[in-house]
């Protein structure tokens, strides 16, 4: 065929009427179904619940070689601008047992449009939040407790009539959101939160933890239930249940640290008071310059100036002495009322029985995406280092799970070198990846046949937290913890410490985390002196002249090294405080007179956070309504100021600032992934080469860009392996179908055409 005969048979084609009718109907057909494919597809990305989810404002996009020093860049229709920044400024006073914090956020608006600011950002998990200060220009704005819906209708109208405002709610007890309104362009505002909490103490060892960065949340899918009903009846009825109901409020979205600089540089000043003369002082993760005025006062700064907000920071010191104060008890009067704090470390006493009790030990390892990078390696190391320190008597059996689970043996085995080994080979196989199904592995491990009663019952826990449904983990334990004792090892560099301490609270275990690979044989040593050594049981406190508010109300066991820490509310503080309970098989009693205790500081405001965490407690194990829980709760905040889920603080300025008719952008701000988190195991696998390492500096260059989410890729079950269940869509289908049409539809113009060319 020449190419003149061609160009003909492309004419006859083009003007034969019966062709242009076959071709208007093949390409009906091809948008028909590029259109169902369409639809497939957008079902489908809309119906995958993603795993990591990290949900937020529109992605900016990166343009490298035109950020400047410490800057952002958004994309906008008229190109690239600069971002909105945010710096930290962390300020700690401890004073004995109790630390005073104040948090400045330094929020610089570069942009030339009025913008709204949200962001979120984590704190202790048993902080008092009790103070919000905004500095806009030369006023300084002081912020007022109200009921959390309350609040936001007085932040929702100042934004309205162009007033700089602030808002601050708690999400969890440890991640809360500041939203800004109204800032200017060029404009800088400051933020300041002022919280108290008590000091940590672990034996010799005392403690502080600050939280710099909100570890993106695994939320599972809301589970969603259809159900035919008889003829006659009224159809079809449907019952949804989301467990992470706000999980947009806990999503921000998360910069890629092999294409970003870091951002949120924080600065770190802790003043520390101890009240005795120290010993050794240490920062856990971060280089710091110490400075001894005198011998019982230390001033910690940060080595680098400032850091990236990526980790966590952890301060311990420790007594001069080789033996720290076992008794602490101080006072405060506000108001019309006396408060108590008591520290009481309980001796280490050997039990006298013959031989300690054989043990049945399930340990549980999380191997999800967040697990990625140095966390898996700490989780592994200590699991081995574990399996190591198990005895002949005991019985044992290994749980990992991410968004499937595997349960090593069918029931508990005997601890011989054969099963142990076994054990070994398979802990050391795993790798990270996928979702975190964190309450069926709960399941499994409190799942007791009651065949070993003749041993004591332990739960291992290995894992960062990171889930957005900490309420149904909670009811979880509270439902089937029966006679187990749940131990949770919080791993990684920003672990859910909020999810740790309340999941051992209710399992009436204890709580250990390990923040580096350096850490696992001294913190795990650490925990199995308390799994190895009896607990304190049966503890009682009573009082001797006074009738006295106490919290706990119900005081836990305590296991080796742990204190006890009791506070109460008096009318007057006077008489002698006993505290009573059993080591092993030997009673044991301590008293403590009440006119002897030093002064304190925030002692109501700890007081009253415990009263509201007991209620949250009692709330969970269903010992009172929600109901009843709210009132306690929303009367102990309003009472003494503190942020809660049900009240929050708000500020604003009095004087309108934006210009009527000048619109507001809303600006969600990104942070940056946990240090030591494998960003492609979080969100899945990158088309891309791998980048080069590079130094990560707070003041460096740097581009935003937010993940977009990827479902991580499943391999095969592996043997025992639990698939768990995901929310069910068409989705598939439709995608299926429309690729299906697509794929006939291209065949039939392809043949068409050939016809018409070949005629």
């Amino acid at each position: 065929m020449t190419i003149d005969d061609r160009i003909d048979g492309d004419t006859i084609c083009r003007s034969h009427p019966v062709l242009r009718r076959i071709g208007a109907v093949l390409l009906f057909l091809l948008v028909q179904a590029a259109a169902v494919l369409l639809v497939g597809l957008t079902a489908l990305l809309l119906s995958f619940e993603p795993g990591w989810s990290a949900e937020g404002p529109m992605a900016p996009q990166s343009k490298p070689g035109e950020a400047r020093s410490g800057s952002l860049l958004f994309k906008t229709d008229d190109g690239y601008s600069d971002a909105p920044r945010l710096g930290i400024d962390v300020d700690i006073t401890v004073s004995g047992p109790t630390a005073r914090a104040r948090v400045t956020q330094l929020f610089r608006n570069p942009t030339d449009h009025w913008i709204e600011a949200v962001y979120v950002y984590p704190l202790p998990a048993g902080s008092a939040v009790d103070t919000l200060k905004m500095v806009v220009g030369d006023r300084v704005v002081i912020g007022d407790i109200k009921e959390r819906e309350q609040a936001k209708v007085i932040y929702e109208q100042a934004k309205r009539d162009g007033k700089t405002a602030a808002l601050t709610e708690q999400e969890r007890p440890n991640i809360f959101t500041n939203s800004l309104a109204n800032i200017g362009p060029g404009e800088t505002v400051l933020v300041q939160i002022e919280y108290q909490e008590p000091v940590a103490q672990n034996g010799t060892e005392f403690s502080l933890r600050v939280p710099l960065v909100v570890g993106p949340r695994y939320n599972p899918a809301p589970i969603v239930q259809s159900v035919e009903l008889r003829p006659g009846g009224n159809g079809w009825g449907a019952a949804s249940n989301d467990p992470v109901p706000d999980r947009d409020r806990i999503t921000p979205p998360v910069l890629d640290p092999a294409e970003n600089a870091p951002v949120n540089p924080t600065r770190i000043t802790v003043r520390l008071q101890a009240g005795f003369p120290l010993g050794d002082v240490k920062s856990q993760h971060h280089q710091v310059r110490i400075e001894s005025p005198d011998a019982n006062t230390r001033l910690i700064t940060l080595a680098d100036g400032v850091v990236p907000a990526d980790r966590d920071f952890e301060l311990t010191w420790k007594p001069a002495a080789e033996t720290a104060p076992s008794v602490g008890l101080f006072r405060e009067h506000v108001g019309d009322a006396d408060y108590l704090l008591a520290f009481v470390t309980p001796p280490a006493v050997a039990s006298t029985s013959q031989q300690p009790l054989p043990r049945e030990v399930i340990f549980v390892i999380d191997n999800s995406g967040s697990m990625g990078g140095t966390s898996i390696q700490q989780a592994k190391a200590s699991l081995l280092y574990a399996l190591g320190r198990l005895q002949p008597t005991d019985r044992f059996n290994v749980i990992r799970f991410d968004d499937t689970m595997t349960v090593l043996f069918p029931a508990s085995v005997p601890a011989d070198p054969e099963h142990v080994g076994r054990a070994a080979s398979f802990v050391s196989g795993l790798d990270a990846r996928g979702g975190t199904e964190m309450v069926p592995a709960m399941r499994a491990a409190l799942t007791d046949d009651g065949s070993e009663t003749d041993h004591v019952r332990q739960v291992i826990f290995l894992t960062d937290g990171a889930i957005g449904n900490e309420q149904q983990l909670f009811e979880t334990i509270s439902a089937m913890r029966g006679r187990s004792r749940i131990f949770m090892v919080g791993i990684g560099s920003a672990p859910n410490t909020y999810l740790m301490t309340r999941a051992a609270e209710l399992g009436r275990g204890a709580f250990t985390h390990i923040g580096s690979v350096d850490q696992v044989e001294e913190r795990m040593r650490g925990l199995f002196a308390k799994l190895e050594n009896p607990a304190v049981i049966g503890l009682v406190a009573s009082f001797s002249n006074a009738s006295a508010d106490l919290t706990p109300a119900i005081i836990p066991d305590l296991y080796r090294d742990e204190p006890l820490v009791l506070a109460a509310k008096f009318d007057k503080l006077e008489g002698s405080l006993q505290i009573k309970g059993r080591i092993g098989d030997r009673p044991w009693t301590v008293t403590l007179p009440l006119a002897d205790a030093a002064e304190g500081k925030g002692l109501s405001k700890l007081w009253a956070r415990r009263k509201i965490s007991d209620a949250e407690v009692a709330r969970t194990t269903r010992q009172i309504t929600p109901d009843e829980a709210d009132k306690t709760i929303l009367k102990l905040a309003l009472e003494h100021q503190l942020v809660t889920r049900l009240t929050s603080l708000v500020a604003v300025d009095r004087t309108p600032r934006r210009p009527a008719g000048e619109p507001l952008k809303l600006s969600g701000l990104p942070i940056n992934l946990p240090a030591g988190w494998d960003f492609d195991k979080v969100f899945g696998e990158r088309m891309r080469a791998p980048a080069a390492p590079a130094e990560r500096r707070a003041q460096a260059d740097g581009n935003v860009q937010v993940a977009a989410l990827k479902r991580p890729t499943v391999p095969p079950p592996a043997p025992n392996t639990i698939t768990l269940p995901k929310t069910a869509t068409d989705a598939e289908l439709s995608m299926m179908l429309g690729a299906g049409l697509l794929m006939l539809s291209l065949a039939m113009w392809g043949f068409a055409r050939r016809r018409a060319a070949i005629t």
